[in-house]
C-alpha cells in the first residue's frame, strides 16, 4: 500500500494493484491475447500471480523476459535463448541452455520442437525450473522503473516491488476513483486539494459536504438554504427554499381560492383581498353551508333508508349462505369418498388386468390342446374305419391281413390312451381355467353358496360336512387364501349355527412376503333384503398359531369363527335368496409391503 493526502488531510491508502496496469507496458512485447496457456503444474506461480509471496501481479512481464533498466549490462548466462531478455522465471532444457517460462511454453506448443540455440529435440518432462539463476537474477541491480519521471534509486530486482510501494516519482491514479487521471504520488496532495474535479467541498449556504462535480446541482435545486425569489414577485425578494412553501400560504400576492368553494362561492383573488371577500360575503356563506347541510341531511335519510332494508333481508342471505356452506362441506365429502372409491377401481382394474392377461394365456394353451384332441379324434376315427374295412375283408384272407389288423389294433389302443390323456389334461385346464376366472387379488373374496337346502341336509347326514371356497389372493403375488363353512355347524356350534373359517393356502410366492400371516381378517353374511343388515365378525391373526405361520402342506389349519351366525337368524331373514347364500371375506391389505 502506499499514501497520499485528501484536500481535508486525511490520508488515503493506494494499492499497488491498482496501478499494476502501468508497469505492464514498458515490460512486454506482445499483447496479452497472445501469451501461451501455462504449461506447467499448477503449483508453479504464475506471471499473474508473482514469483513469491507479496510480489504483485503486474511486477512479472505478461511475456518474454525483464525490461528493466540494469544498473551493470547482464551477464550472457542471464539471457533468455528466444527472446535475448534477462529470463523471467528461468527454465533449463537439457542441453544446458536457459529460457523465460513464456517463450520455453511457446517453443514446446509448436510440433516437433527444437532449442533454437542447438537444434536438439526437447521434451516438456526434462525441463526444469533453474532455481539458482532465478536468485542470481533477483539480486541483480536495476534503476527505479519511475527512473523516467525523475527516480534515481538502484535496487535488486527483487525489491522493486517495496520500492514502488513509497516510490514518490511513481504514477498512480487518483485515489477518489471516480477521476480518470494519473499523477505522480508525491502530486497526490496538490491534486486532491486544487485539481481534482471530483474533490470533497463543503456547501457555503447549508454547510453539506460533497463532490465538487455535484455541488452547482445542488445549489439550484435541493439546498434548503439557498436565497430564492417569490414566484409572485410580492417584496419578498430573497428567502431560503425551505421557507418558499410556507411563505407561498401567506405571500399577499398568491393568487388563491376561497374558503368556501367546496360549498359554492366562486371568488377567486389575491391573499390581500381574501379578507375584505370574507367580510362582505359572511351572510351568503353562511347560506351556503345551510343548503349544503340540508343537502347532507337529506342524503343521510336516503342511506338510511337503504341500509334499513338491507337489513331486512341479512338474515335470509345468512341463512342461505349456511346452507350452501352445508351444501358445499357435503359436496366435499362426496368428492373425498369419490376419490376414494376411484382410487380403489384403479387398483382393482390395476389387478384384473393381470388377470386377464393370466386367463388369455390359459386360454390359448387350451385352444390348443381342444384343437390336438380333435385332431387325435379325427385321425382315431380314420383307424377305426380302416380297421373295419380290414375286419370286413380279412375273414376271407391271408395271415398277413390278420398281422396287419394286429397292428392296426395295437395303434388304435395307443391312440385310444392319448386320448384319454388328452382329455384328462383338458379336464384339468377347465378347472385351472374355471379357478382363474373367479380368482381376486385385490384381498376380498366373494363366495356364492347355491342348493343351500341340499348341501345343508348332506352336512346334516355327514356326507359333506364342510365347504371350501375358490382361493382369492391379497395381490398379484400376495398371500393365497380361501374360506371354509360348516353349514351344519362345527365344534360348539354343531346343529346350532353355520361356523365360518378363514385359511392360509400355500402360494407360489411364500418365499417372498412376510411370516407370520398378521393381516385383520373380516367375514360377513351378505343380506340380500334391501336393509342390507349383514352380519360380520373381525379378528386379528395370534402370531403364535400354527394356523398363520408359512404353510408346510398345501393349507394351514382353519381358523374362524364357530358360532359365526345362528340357523335360525339364517334361515327366517333375508340371508337365503333362490336358494342361494353370499359369503364375503375382506383382508386388509393397506400395510402390506410392495414386491
Amino acid at each position: 500500500m502506499s499514501a497520499g493526502r485528501s484536500a481535508d488531510g486525511r490520508e488515503v491508502q493506494i494499492p499497488l494493484q491498482q496501478v499494476a496496469p502501468s508497469l505492464i507496458s514498458p515490460l512486454s512485447a506482445a499483447p496479452p491475447s497472445h501469451r501461451p496457456a501455462n504449461l506447467w503444474p499448477s503449483s508453479e506461480p504464475t506471471a499473474q500471480q508473482g514469483v513469491c509471496s507479496g510480489v504483485p501481479a503486474g511486477f512479472l512481464p505478461l511475456h518474454g523476459g525483464f525490461r528493466d533498466h540494469f544498473v551493470e549490462t547482464p551477464e550472457a548466462k542471464y539471457c533468455c535463448e528466444a527472446c535475448r531478455l534477462v529470463l523471467c522465471q528461468p527454465r533449463q532444457t537439457e542441453c544446458g541452455h536457459r529460457f523465460c517460462n513464456s517463450c520455453i511454453c511457446d517453443i514446446l506448443s509448436r510440433p516437433n520442437p527444437v532449442c533454437p540455440a542447438d537444434m536438439e529435440p526437447l521434451f516438456r518432462d526434462k525441463i526444469f525450473k533453474d532455481v539458482c539463476c532465478h536468485r542470481e537474477i533477483m539480486s541483480l541491480k536495476v534503476y527505479c522503473r519511475s527512473e523516467a519521471n525523475g527516480c534515481q534509486e538502484q535496487m535488486s530486482l527483487q525489491q522493486i516491488p517495496d520500492h514502488l510501494n513509497v516510490c514518490p516519482f511513481f504514477e498512480v491514479p487518483c485515489p477518489l476513483g471516480k477521476c480518470k487521471e494519473r499523477m505522480m504520488r508525491k502530486e497526490i496532495p496538490d491534486h486532491l486539494s486544487w485539481k481534482c474535479k471530483h474533490r470533497e467541498t463543503t456547501c457555503e449556504f447549508c454547510s453539506t459536504k460533497m463532490p465538487l462535480t455535484d455541488l452547482q446541482k445542488h445549489k439550484d435545486t435541493v439546498c434548503p438554504a439557498f436565497p430564492v425569489m417569490c414566484p409572485n414577485h410580492c417584496s419578498f425578494t430573497s428567502l431560503p427554499r425551505s421557507e418558499l412553501s410556507g411563505h407561498q400560504h401567506d405571500c399577499p400576492k398568491a393568487q388563491v381560492s376561497c374558503q368556501f368553494h367546496r360549498y359554492g362561492c366562486m371568488f377567486k383573488g389575491l391573499n390581500q383581498d381574501m379578507r375584505q371577500h370574507e367580510s362582505t360575503f359572511a351572510a351568503e356563506h353562511l347560506k351556503m353551508m345551510a343548503n349544503r347541510n340540508l343537502s347532507l341531511e337529506n342524503k343521510v335519510e336516503d342511506v338510511k333508508g337503504e341500509l334499513m332494508e338491507r337489513y331486512k333481508v341479512l338474515p335470509a342471505l345468512s341463512s342461505r349462505l349456511s346452507e350452501l356452506e352445508n351444501q358445499n362441506e357435503e359436496l366435499r365429502e362426496k368428492n373425498r369418498q369419490m376419490e376414494q372409491k376411484l382410487a380403489t377401481m384403479q387398483k382393482l382394474m390395476s389387478s384384473h388386468s393381470e388377470k386377464l392377461l393370466e386367463v388369455e394365456l390359459e386360454l390359448h394353451s387350451l385352444r390348443l390342446l381342444r384343437d390336438e384332441v380333435e385332431s387325435l379324434r379325427g385321425t382315431l376315427e380314420s383307424v377305426r374305419t380302416r380297421l373295419a374295412a380290414l375286419e370286413q375283408g380279412g375273414r376271407g384272407g391271408s395271415g398277413s391281413t390278420t398281422h396287419t389288423l394286429a397292428s392296426l389294433e395295437t395303434q388304435l389302443n395307443r391312440h385310444d390312451d392319448m386320448l384319454s390323456v388328452h382329455e384328462i389334461r383338458l379336464a384339468d385346464m377347465d378347472l385351472r381355467f374355471q379357478v382363474l376366472e373367479t380368482a381376486s387379488y385385490n384381498g376380498t373374496l366373494i363366495w356364492k353358496i347355491r342348493d343351500y337346502k341340499r348341501r345343508k341336509q348332506d352336512a346334516v347326514a355327514a356326507k359333506t360336512l364342510s365347504l371350501y371356497s375358490q382361493p382369492f389372493y391379497t395381490g398379484y403375488f400376495g398371500y393365497k387364501m380361501c374360506a371354509r363353512v360348516y353349514l351344519n355347524g362345527d365344534g360348539m356350534g354343531k346343529g346350532t349355527h353355520l361356523s365360518l373359517f378363514f385359511v392360509v393356502m400355500r402360494g407360489e410366492y411364500d418365499a417372498l412376503l412376510p411370516w407370520p400371516f398378521k393381516q385383520k381378517v373380516t367375514l360377513m353374511l351378505m343380506d340380500q333384503g334391501p336393509s342390507r343388515k349383514h352380519l360380520g365378525d373381525a379378528f386379528k391373526p395370534d402370531p403364535n398359531s400354527s394356523s398363520f405361520r408359512r404353510p408346510v402342506a398345501e393349507m394351514n389349519i382353519a381358523s374362524g369363527c364357530p358360532l359365526f351366525v345362528s340357523q335360525n337368524v339364517l334361515e327366517t331373514g333375508t340371508y337365503i335368496k333362490d336358494d342361494t347364500i353370499f359369503i364375503k371375506v375382506t383382508v386388509d391389505t393397506s400395510d402390506l409391503p410392495d414386491l
